[in-house]
């Protein structure tokens, strides 16, 4: 009995963890058009996102930003630009992490600190 028990609750969990929101819910909203990760394994990893803004809203950049994956003590930046944006930008590891050519067509940014807090502001409405 204590097996069939446990059979269905490992079961569930791995059901609800394969039915959840993925990324897909962001296609045709936003588009992702430059990464960059330092190759530090042993220290604080830096992730860095731009992300062509198609059709989104605020809570729609937040909720992609929240997405995206972060390293305990490490930091990870989202930066949102207009659909103007070319289809690949590089990106730095160090600021201002983008060419500034594109400062004009930064929307929001999004910082995860390295203790995990988000932190969403946006640059123009």
């Amino acid at each position: 009995m204590l097996t069939l028990i446990v059979a269905i609750i490992l079961l569930q969990i791995i059901r609800t963890s394969f039915s959840g929101p993925g990324l897909e819910r962001f296609e045709g909203k936003l588009e992702e058009v430059g990464f960059f990760r330092n190759e530090n394994n042993t220290g604080p990893v830096l992730r860095v996102y731009a992300v062509k803004v198609i059709e989104a809203d605020r809570e729609t950049m937040r909720a992609f930003a929240d997405a995206q994956p972060h390293t305990k003590y490490g930091r990870t930046l989202v930066f949102f630009f207009s659909d103007q944006i070319p289809e690949k930008v590089e990106l730095a590891p160090v600021e201002p992490y983008f060419p500034q050519e594109y400062l004009p067509l930064l929307l929001a940014k999004f910082e995860k600190t390295p203790m995990g807090e988000g932190r969403f502001e946006v640059v123009q409405p």
